[in-house]
């Protein structure tokens, strides 16, 4: 869906993030390190020395820093499709319960602001969000609301709703954002400004594979939360 941890999980470059500009990037790099080498060996530097500088140097083009994946590259990168559709399961875990509270169903996104999710068992409901517009709907009630009513809740789902449509401008007005991995895979960290949401919500981890959410975790403050595995339809994302 278009929905810190070791490097060895997130680490590591995706052959589609290498483009003619960062292999030209790359050689030019190679070249500036060789012609230095040769200058400090031509004003008296020891091959010794020489190696060490090189060494750091070369380290530094492969630091993580220097090929940072950032929130505009992940933006851009979830917001090549319009609206797409998967399969959930969700795992609620409670304190005083032994065992998760597990429900599954169907979650659809449409760009800019529609999201619906369809749960299918253990019992049948539903939640449709149009822009600032909630209708929820249980045992053949419906119940309509708008997000102005519940900022909690607001917060929660524009974060959901910001990640799949890419406007991650949106989530830094409510989270601290932080990301970790690569366009292949990553995790997106996002944690309350406010402090009112704060006492509610400890913290958001959204994990994907490419432009497909593949996880969101919620860990509320008093020590619930509930995971989130989603599985996109085959076909059923639309490039914008």
């Amino acid at each position: 869906m278009k929905m810190c941890t070791d490097s060895g999980r997130y680490g590591g470059l995706s052959s589609g993030l290498l483009p003619g500009m960062l292999t030209g990037l790359l050689s030019r790099q190679l070249s500036g390190l060789l012609s230095g080498l040769a200058s400090w060996l031509a004003s008296g530097l020891s091959v010794g020395r020489a190696g060490l500088l090189l060494g750091a140097l070369w380290a530094a083009l492969w630091s993580p820093a220097a090929w940072a994946f950032d929130l505009k590259e992940l933006g851009a990168l979830l917001g090549q499709q319009r609206n797409a559709e998967a399969r959930f399961t969700e795992e609620r875990f409670v304190s005083g319960l032994d065992q998760p509270l597990r429900s599954s169903g169907t979650l659809s996104f449409t760009a800019p602001d529609r999201f619906a999710r369809q749960t299918l068992e253990p019992r049948a409901e539903s939640m449709l969000v149009e822009g600032n517009n909630v209708t929820l709907k249980r045992g053949g009630r419906t119940r309509q609301m708008t997000l102005d009513a519940v900022p909690e809740a607001t917060a929660l789902l524009e974060a959901l709703r910001g990640t799949l449509s890419g406007d991650l401008a949106l989530l830094q007005k409510s989270y601290q954002a932080r990301l970790l991995g690569n366009a292949t895979r990553w995790r997106l960290t996002l944690t309350p400004l406010a402090q009112r949401l704060g006492t509610q919500v400890k913290q958001l981890e959204i994990e994907g594979q490419g432009p497909n959410l593949k996880s969101v975790e919620v860990q509320l403050a008093g020590g619930d939360r509930s995971v989130m595995t989603i599985e996109p339809l085959a076909g059923a994302g639309t490039p914008k």
